[in-house]
């Protein structure tokens, strides 16, 4: 009997630091309060998306150590951005994962309300692109993955950059307009 209780408690002390820990890694926000604030003035879903992708590349910046580089444009982006965020590249990476899933979410929000909303597949686009150029940039630092937690983050990243690639692929052909005949009629 005594033996069940002890049993019984340790799973239950087991259990509440497992919760406890778990939520504790959980706290890490993936937008800086910064962004969080350009993100609720971004109402446009074109705009929104920007904010997001601008997001990303400021953590690529700081995987990619070229911070330095990039001195006179971060001064210039300092007072309406922030501080570049820190964090381990698990978690910067991790983060990137959960702007891209948000930003997933932002359209697939507006194609629900309106989807021959225009600015689904312009944002979309954008979107895609930006994840181009990120999973080239991080290719070769996601085979040298090694604790779970980076293993994690870059599988997650890479469910997203899949969906967001497929949906772009799913889009018809950019119609492109030209502003010289639009002008002669």
């Amino acid at each position: 009997m005594i033996s069940r209780i002890l049993l019984t408690f340790s799973i239950a002390v087991f259990t509440g630091f497992t919760f406890i820990t778990h939520a504790a890694a959980q706290k890490r926000d993936h937008l800086t309060q910064q962004e969080v604030d350009l993100v609720k003035e971004a109402q446009a879903l074109d705009k929104r998306v920007d904010v997001f992708i601008k997001a990303t590349e400021r953590r690529m910046m700081v995987i990619n150590n070229s911070a330095a580089a990039n001195a006179k444009l971060l001064k210039k982006d300092s007072e309406r951005w922030g501080e570049l965020p820190a964090g381990s590249r698990a978690e910067l990476v991790a983060d990137i994962a959960k702007i891209l899933d948000e930003a997933i979410t932002n359209i697939d929000d507006v194609s629900a309300r309106d989807e021959r909303n225009p600015l689904i597949a312009k944002s979309l686009r954008k979107l895609a692109q930006s994840v181009n150029t990120i999973m080239s940039q991080l290719k070769p630092l996601a085979a040298e993955a090694k604790s779970d937690a980076e293993i994690a983050s870059f599988e997650l990243l890479h469910e997203d950059a899949q969906s967001i690639m497929e949906a772009a692929n799913k889009l018809p052909p950019e119609v492109v307009v030209d502003k010289k005949a639009k002008k002669s009629n």
